[in-house]
């Protein structure tokens, strides 16, 4: 063999060797976790417990970076654009896997992003203002079928989980109420503790400052079944709102195209943190059931399967508007 040959075959593998190793030695600089909501609220919570965990089990800083506004979508937008390099995570849920792409005006598709691993699931609390007179769900759904759009309802930003349970509801009852969307959960809370709005479909970490003040009423939660980490409010299905069943979930999600030995990395490595008893404690205390991803395959196709639902409901609530 000439040794010119000899000289590019060692080269290349040289090149190769390099290239695995630098998958397999990610990550070699700290690590960004965006969070489409303002601190304080369930996103946050979650987005923080998980980043000082996974922070500890990669050897590698994860800084948690709140990109609030427009229902998550400029957070969203900015991690759909970002290197992937695995050095970028979103924080989501089914809004960036379906609804976001007819509510809002986004430069992105659920193409250009690569689900990762399923985080917690736990049901909202819906709560009505202690002005609104509303002290049960069954006041709500006799009041909203009495007077049209008369009852408002507050969410954390059209198309989010927050929106979509109170569409659901109105489904379910075959009522109309009229939205007002918020920046974020306590945004969206808060106005219901002012009376500004007389109900909401809040995550629990928003809902309970203002129920625990006593300016709101926790009437129920949106899961069919009770909830082990909100044992207090029984669900809005056994209160005459039979069928009616949603739950809020959180996600890690990368840029399309991140190498798959990065994606696994990111992968086994929030396995090992999702398993840890503190974790779990701590997750639990903000009212978040830990519930990860058997696979990347299985969280891909519950991602997208709970998008397409998203998108359904989002198309409904806007044809009653029109």
């Amino acid at each position: 063999m000439k040794k010119s040959t000899i000289l590019a075959v060692c080269v290349a593998s040289v090149m190769t060797h390099g290239v695995a190793l630098a998958s397999t030695d990610f990550p070699t600089k700290p690590i960004t976790l965006v969070v489409g909501f303002p601190p304080g609220g369930g996103a946050d919570h979650v987005g923080r417990v998980y980043a000082n965990a996974l922070a500890k089990e990669l050897g590698q800083p994860i800084i948690v970076e709140n990109r609030p506004g427009a229902g998550a979508t400029i957070g969203a937008s900015y991690v759909a654009r970002a290197k992937p390099d695995g050095y970028t995570l979103f924080l989501g849920n089914s809004s960036v896997m379906g609804s976001d792409t007819i509510l809002y005006k986004v430069n992105y598709t659920p193409d250009d992003f690569d689900p990762i691993i399923q985080l917690t699931t736990a049901p909202m609390i819906l709560i009505a203002s202690e002005k609104s007179g509303i002290k049960s769900v069954q006041d709500l759904i006799q009041r909203a079928k009495a007077k049209p759009n008369d009852v408002t309802f507050s969410s954390s930003g059209n198309g989010v989980i927050t929106h979509l349970a109170a569409v659901e509801f109105m489904l379910n009852q075959g009522v109309e109420m009229l939205h007002i969307p918020h920046s974020g959960g306590a945004a969206a809370t808060q106005s219901v503790a002012s009376g500004e709005v007389d109900v909401s479909f809040a995550t629990a970490p928003s809902a309970r400052p203002v129920i625990d003040i006593g300016k709101a009423k926790g009437l129920g939660i949106t899961s069919s079944t009770p909830s082990p980490v909100l044992a207090a409010y029984p669900p809005i299905a056994q209160q005459g709102a039979e069928g009616y069943d949603i739950s809020n979930w959180w996600g890690i999600f990368t840029p399309a195209g991140t190498p798959d030995e990065i994606k696994n990395r990111i992968f086994e490595a929030s396995s090992t943190v999702l398993s840890d008893p503190k974790v779990i404690e701590t997750m639990r205390s903000g009212y978040e059931d830990v519930t990860p991803s058997a696979s990347l395959a299985e969280f891909e196709a519950f991602a997208r399967r709970e998008g397409a639902l998203g998108l359904k409901l989002a198309e409904l609530s806007r044809a009653s508007q029109n």
